[in-house]
């Protein structure tokens, strides 16, 4: 049987090493290719032979998921002990304990499998995408899908796909610090390296996992999967996933109730051995006590909660890597996001140009078709940017693009964020080579000799009327060869205006994100007069502009007083944007950063939650948290409204845990020093828990307070603690005055006490949550959803009948007089009353839980790139005979 691909090492072709060493001639000839690619029987016979280029897999694995529910220490202590009693006698006690325990795991089971599941169609809708070239033509191909021999074509802005041997490179240069750990950009070229040359040193390789910082080449792959460099140090890694602040918080809160757990239950076994009550009852009773304190369903509580999360936000376009990722998303009160497709329609269109001097429109329209590192194929561009494309794709090109064979492109200076520009070398059928420049028109118009004063005003106006502009400038070349140095002297031709307008339903949407206490900031390469106009139309002008130079003059103290009073940051570099999110991190706020270009990667890293859209550059998904299926903040809005409500819900469960839980637990300890026999067999204990914790299952449909979705809620366990020692209390003087109901009015013996504490505690510990789970009234002002509330009537109403049913003998139960029925609803009214008045006070005198922000892992960044090279499912691998 074959083994999967992701877990048999995968075959390489050469291996980088190796090939690094070769010449570009004898590459090809050991991969069997050509410079038109592979063809596509060539394709999936060596996809069947290699396998899928991925390093990991997201899928839904029962045994692990099994093994989670299993792993308690408590439920194999209990285990023990249960099998114990049974040799010892007690085989009755024994089988129900063996079985509520097994209903319980498998319960817990269940709920985290089916989140698992969810989890892994949430990927399964994640592509990531390279261009390479098959049959003689580009295409676009799922990362996943590249075999050793497909030559691959990089861009500015793109992962790296696979381990790659360079074959043609124009100024490439790329960022290998997730492999490598060095800081600075590495450069390529196309010569062979001697044999034995360090992996940091392949200068003649691109190595998977790495980015492309600037230039372009064209590259055959030598090496997929795991067989890469960056898939073998994938595999090093260990596969536990990165911790957000949401798990964090739900650590430290399982960790403080374990402390709890341990001092009750060694305090209750030693109490109960010193009482001289049977030490396996004892060890029992303790037992059960611990595992009644412990919130044995809050991951599957949680896990159900994301997952319907996750089904809402796919519906509603909003794609999170991770579920977790959900919880985070809801703690975002800042938002720096960038103007095109946001806040305008993102579909840009060309306009027109505008000559300068004694230039025609054709001609400004023809140098800039001609000034792009566009693949092009029949005709049409693949990839490259979007003012390329709109020109491109603009009827004025139609007529241009015979002109266009006219002209050999001799050489390409890609475009890069510190020169704002692209240029390009031609040569005419005359043979005479030019230069041609195009790209933001502070840049070019610094480098041109002369600007007419008419080209200046005309920029001005496009600008101040929000167009984008690009300037198109050009001047005779003296050699074949193009550096940055040849970007001088140039002689403007002229301006090509582009239009993106505002969204019609943007200035809803930013309305939206205030009402969720979101503020808004605009950073954008674009020119700061034309984003001010984009914001002011929209109602987003009450801030004022800062400029990248504006920015380098201000020191983070001043930078953070600065953000506070800044809408729009225009012309900004990606280590301006990084910084600015670094900065507003420290304030102590939760920022989002949302982006879709490579020049956006590393604020999207910096942010507390990245966000991307699916159209965006490979290296912004890659650092992404979240991905929009629509660019529009309106989705976003509803992404962070979701992640609100789930954490709300979340903490409804925490804070009942350490509510009525812990106070029951405690009347447990405290009944022990006076009574002759156990308060409540270690049976009933667990049934009790089991009950309580399957109404709770229900908690992820409830409805939140309009108030909770506006502002952000953060983990406190300082206020959990509080909050536990304050209501436990509570729990526990209900729990006494049924004590002495049950011995000094009904008389009961030791079954019919247990019987009637475990309906009283049942109910109290089910009914609190319509009090915990609002700061109103419950039923007055917040309503809770129908099957919460179904949920929790449902289980105090089995849990008042079990003393009169066939199982009652079994358990331990007996029935229970009318006039307890009548002390219980009252005691229940009362103590819902209490916990009001209890609310009212606990809530005016307690501070707001403070914000805290993780800190992430050495490996961050390789972990999260590792996910880019990754399937939904594993796939079989076949061997080289396809059998």
């Amino acid at each position: 049987m074959a083994k999967s691909a992701l877990t048999q090492p995968v075959r390489s072709a050469v291996g980088v090493v190796s090939a690094a060493a070769l010449p570009v001639v004898g590459v090809l000839r050991m991969l069997d290719v050509s410079g038109d690619g592979l063809s596509g029987t060539d394709v999936a016979r060596r996809q069947a032979l290699y396998g899928l280029n991925a390093v990991s897999s997201h899928r839904a694995r029962l045994l692990l998921v099994l093994w989670h529910q299993l792993r308690s220490p408590l439920l194999g202590l209990l285990l023990v002990a249960a099998i114990a009693s049974y040799f010892v006698g007690e085989r009755n006690d024994a089988v129900i304990i063996a079985v509520i325990v097994a209903v319980s795991v498998g319960l817990g089971f269940v709920n985290e499998y089916r989140a698992e599941k969810a989890a892994e169609a949430l990927h399964s809708q994640i592509r990531h995408s390279t261009v390479v070239v098959r049959d003689g033509h580009p295409a676009s191909v799922d990362v996943t899908t590249l075999v050793p021999g497909d030559l691959v074509e990089l861009r500015l802005g793109d992962i790296v796909p696979a381990d790659l041997r360079l074959l043609e490179v124009s100024g490439l240069e790329c960022d290998e610090s997730a492999l490598t750990g060095e800081s600075l950009p590495v450069d390529k070229n196309s010569a062979a390296v001697p044999a034995g040359t360090p992996l940091a040193e392949l200068s003649g390789c691109a190595l998977m996992g790495t980015v492309v910082h600037a230039g372009s080449a064209r590259g055959v792959v030598v090496a997929t999967g795991a067989s890469t460099e960056f898939g073998t140090i994938t595999t090093g890694l260990s596969t536990h996933q990165l911790e957000t602040e949401f798990q964090v918080g739900l650590r430290k809160f399982s960790m403080l109730l374990v402390y709890v757990a341990g001092a009750l239950t060694t305090s209750i076994f030693v109490i109960n051995v010193v009482l001289d009550k049977p030490i396996i009852d004892a060890l029992l009773f303790s037992l059960a006590i611990a595992v009644g304190i412990t919130p044995q369903l809050l991951p599957a509580v949680v896990s159900t909660s994301l997952a319907a999360g996750s089904r809402r936000m796919g519906r509603r376009k909003v794609l999170v890597k991770r579920l977790v990722c959900i919880e985070d998303l809801g703690d975002v009160d800042v938002l720096f996001t960038d103007k095109t497709g946001t806040l305008t329609q993102g579909h840009i269109d060309y306009m027109r140009a505008v000559p300068a001097g004694d230039h025609h429109h054709d001609t400004v329209l023809r140098w800039g078709m001609l000034c792009t590192e566009n693949t092009t194929a029949e005709g049409r561009p693949v990839g490259g940017n979007p003012l390329d494309q709109a020109l491109w794709q603009s009827p004025a090109a139609a007529g241009e693009r015979a002109a266009l064979r006219d002209y050999t492109r001799l050489a390409v200076l890609p475009f890069d964020h510190e020169r704002r520009m692209i240029s390009v070398l031609i040569c005419d059928r005359g043979g005479r080579p030019m230069v041609v420049t195009k790209g933001a028109p502070e840049s070019v118009l610094e480098r041109c000799a002369d600007v007419p004063a008419a080209s200046r005003d005309a920029l001005a106006a496009e600008f101040a009327a929000g167009n984008r502009v690009v300037a198109v400038a050009v001047r005779a070349a003296t050699a074949d060869q193009l550096t940055a140095a040849d970007e001088h002297d140039l002689h403007l031709v002229g301006l090509l205006v582009f239009r993106d307008p505002p969204k019609h339903d943007a200035a809803q949407a930013l309305h939206r994100m205030a009402e969720l206490g979101i503020a808004v900031r605009v950073v954008t390469g674009d020119n700061p007069a034309v984003a001010v106009k984009v914001c002011r139309d929209l109602g987003l002008g009450e801030g004022g502009a800062l400029t990248g130079s504006d920015i380098d003059a201000l020191d983070d103290d001043q930078l953070a007083e600065a953000i506070a009073h800044t809408t729009v940051f225009a012309r900004v570099s990606p280590e301006h944007k990084a910084r600015i999110v670094r900065v507003q991190r420290h304030s102590g706020r939760g920022v989002a950063f949302l982006g879709d270009g490579v020049n956006d990667a590393l604020a999207l890293h910096a942010a507390d939650v990245g966000i991307s859209v699916e159209s965006a550059t490979d290296v912004a998904k890659d650092a992404a948290d979240v991905i929009l299926l629509e660019k529009d903040l309106g989705v976003l809005a509803d992404g962070v409204a979701e992640g609100r409500r789930i954490f709300a819900n979340t903490i409804k469960y925490v804070l009942m845990g350490t509510s009525s839980n812990f106070g029951n637990m405690a009347s447990a300890a405290g009944a022990s020093l006076f009574l002759a026999f156990l308060p409540m067999l270690p049976s009933q204990i667990l049934l009790n828990n089991l009950l309580y914790d399957t109404s709770q299952l229900a908690i992820p449909t409830d409805t939140v307070d309009e108030e909770q979705l506006r502002r952000p809620s953060h983990w406190d366990i300082g206020f959990i603690r509080r909050f536990m020692i304050c209501f436990g209390p509570l729990s526990s003087v209900f729990d006494f005055l049924t004590f002495g109901v049950m011995l000094w009015v009904f008389h009961s013996g030791p079954e019919q006490f247990h019987s009637g504490w475990f309906v009283e505690s049942l109910a109290t510990q089910t009914l609190v949550i319509f009090a915990i789970r609002t700061r109103h009234v419950p039923f007055f002002r917040s309503h809770p959803s129908l099957p919460l509330t179904l949920a929790a009537l449902g289980v105090v109403t089995v849990g008042a009948l079990l003393p009169t049913t066939p199982l009652a003998n079994v358990l331990g139960f007996q029935p229970l007089p009318g006039g307890f029925f009548a002390a219980l609803a009252g005691m229940v009214v009362s103590y819902l009353a209490l916990i009001e008045i209890g609310k009212r006070i606990f809530y005016r005198v307690t501070p707001a839980a403070p914000p805290t922000r993780p800190r992430y892992s050495r490996h961050r960044h390789t972990k999260r790139r590792a996910a880019y090279f990754s399937t939904a499912r594993s796939q079989p691998s076949l061997s080289p005979t396809g059998r």
